[in-house]
């Protein structure tokens, strides 16, 4: 039986649907990441999942108890939002121990597991800081800690890091994940960053206009993605998409070649990044030519002049073949690359 599963989950608002009929499931330790774009979806399930919000239809099993209609308090979890919701008169170890003083936890038990989630997130001396005192990192890590405190096996994290710079964003993407490992919690992660997605997750759940796109490790979205929709979102850049009469096909940037003996292409720009350069094209040449803003990737600094002609090709095995109308993934189907003459 698994740790918590959401059966044919549906909310509606008046006559707009928000979730529609979405079904998944998550062993205890599990990092899953709800992923989507703004008004996926993703969100409103999380809510459904604390109990802030009642499906209009369908269930939510934790631990093999239908908690589909009990209150959020009766659910043992905990959940780290985006503002993350301290209260600005309280110290930060004062907002840690508020849930442990609402459900009068003894004060010996309260100290110990104050102490102990302190040391986990690296607070120390910040500890007795209001809010208004603290960083936007250091925030976050209160609410991480009255979330580690409560010691809820199920933890829910709606957008925690939306907040902060990039590079703080990266350390606590890495915080975030050891502090999982370590406390042994199953967490259920909102996020719209697939980097985020990728990088944390054991699984992804991919929601798009309210249901499921494609469920799996990182590895499959990026190997397998099931749909254009699943190809264009997760990648960075995302999938090149070439069309012609009765093709549809992708190719990732970083698998399109400049080579002597392919397709003639003509350069739009060159975007430098450090480690890499992002060059778009458009496509002169071959079945698909007419494709605009092709993006390849190659090491280092690499400068084309605009209009530069250059030639690209890339393996037949790097390809991936989707229905021109549906947009749903082809199996077993290899486009022979003929170079050009």
């Amino acid at each position: 039986m698994s740790f918590l599963s959401a059966k044919n989950l549906t909310k509606y608002y008046d006559k707009s649907v928000a979730v529609k009929e979405i079904d998944f499931q998550l062993e205890q330790g599990q990092f899953i990441s709800l992923l989507g774009p703004s008004g996926c979806g993703k969100s409103t399930t999380l809510n459904m999942l604390a109990g802030l919000e009642s499906p209009s239809s369908g269930q939510i099993w934790l631990k093999g108890a239908n908690i589909t209609m009990q209150p959020p308090g009766k659910r043992d979890l905990s959940m780290v939002f985006q503002s993350y919701a301290l209260f600005p008169h309280l110290s930060a170890q004062e907002n840690i121990l508020f849930g442990l003083k609402a459900r009068k936890v003894a004060k010996p038990e309260q100290q110990k597991r104050l102490k102990h989630a302190i040391e986990l997130v690296g607070l120390g001396e910040h500890s007795h800081k209001k809010p208004g005192q603290l960083s936007g990192g250091q925030c976050q890590r209160v609410a991480l800690a009255r979330s580690i405190v409560s010691q809820a096996p199920l933890c829910l994290m709606d957008e925690p890091l939306s907040n902060l710079d990039t590079k703080l964003r990266n350390e606590m993407r890495s915080e975030i994940r050891q502090l999982q490992r370590s406390l042994g919690l199953t967490v259920i992660y909102v996020t719209h960053d697939q980097v985020e997605a990728m990088s944390m997750a054991d699984k992804i759940i991919l929601l798009n206009r309210g249901q499921i796109e494609q469920q799996g490790s990182p590895e499959s979205f990026y190997q397998n993605p099931q749909s254009l929709f699943v190809a264009g979102f997760i990648g960075h850049p995302p999938m090149n998409i070439l069309r012609n009469k009765n093709q549809c096909i992708g190719v990732r940037p970083e698998h399109l070649l400049i080579s002597d003996n392919g397709y003639l292409a003509q350069v739009n720009d060159c975007d430098y990044q450090g480690s890499q350069t992002v060059i778009s094209v458009d496509l002169k040449q071959g079945p698909f030519a007419g494709n605009k803003l092709l993006k390849l990737c190659v090491p280092g600094k690499q400068q084309f002049s605009e209009s530069c002609p250059i030639h690209i090709s890339w393996q037949p095995s790097h390809e991936h073949h989707f229905c021109p109308k549906s947009g749903q993934r082809l199996a077993g189907l290899h486009y022979e690359l003929k170079t050009a003459i």
